[in-house]
């Protein structure tokens, strides 16, 4: 619809140009994918703004700040296999999935996964592959990845994920220090991880197990506390 469009212009231009993030490619596709399909009906007249969103079962779809920036920070080019930890509303996967030659994603709660599988399937993604898992340990039957980007606060970094990444490949997760969360960047090189510290944030925690919850109906989801993140 029209008026989507424009509101994701708009939100391109107010939220993560003025904010200075310029990958081009990275603009492009946040202006092309349908935003406002990824979050629940009653809420979709919120989806551009700069907030994140409840999508049931305590989690969000991030802020498009957020999403910019992570996609942005993963430098990718177009030919990397991309493992995602954290599918949620498979927004940010589906950002991912046109910007690389594939991805694997992998989400705990299983109705969020089943959703957002559906989701992309309907929307033609078919470069993604939504695995409804426990992702802590990241995903061996599919490694190794060009990168790697987890959208939960880890404790700390899992050295699992570094093992099933690529020589040179980043890695993009959200880590507890004290009272606040800083996102990292961390890229290997042979056996050694250069770390990046980035910028303070809030995500959900980053949980083991895989969680078999009744799906939530539109008016759970519209009421549902929001309890995600946000960049300060």
């Amino acid at each position: 619809m029209r008026e989507f469009a424009v509101a994701r212009r708009r939100m391109v231009r107010e939220q993560l140009v003025a904010e200075g993030l310029d990958d081009q490619r990275v603009l492009q596709v946040m202006e092309e994918v349908p935003r406002h399909l990824f979050v629940p009906k009653l809420l979709r007249h919120r989806s551009h703004q700069p907030s994140a969103l409840p999508i049931g079962f305590g989690q969000t779809i991030s802020k498009p700040f957020t999403v910019g920036l992570m996609t942005t920070l993963l430098e990718l080019q177009g030919d990397e296999h991309v493992l995602e930890v954290g599918t949620g509303s498979g927004y940010q996967g589906a950002v991912l999935a046109r910007l690389a030659k594939s991805v694997v994603s992998v989400e705990r709660i299983k109705p969020l996964a089943q959703r957002s599988r559906a989701t992309l399937k309907e929307l033609g993604f078919d470069n993604i592959t939504v695995l409804a898992a426990d992702g802590i340990e990241g995903m061996f039957d599919h490694a190794p990845y060009d990168a790697i980007i987890v959208t939960a606060c880890a404790p700390h970094l899992p050295p699992v994920l570094v093992s099933q990444l690529k020589d040179g490949g980043f890695l993009l997760i959200p880590v507890n220090k004290g009272r606040e969360q800083i996102l990292y960047r961390y890229q290997r090189q042979g056996e050694e991880v250069l770390v990046e510290q980035s910028v303070s944030c809030r995500f959900v925690p980053l949980l083991a197990g895989v969680e078999q919850t009744a799906v939530a109906n539109e008016e759970e989801l519209a009421e549902d506390n929001i309890q995600g993140e946000h960049l300060a």
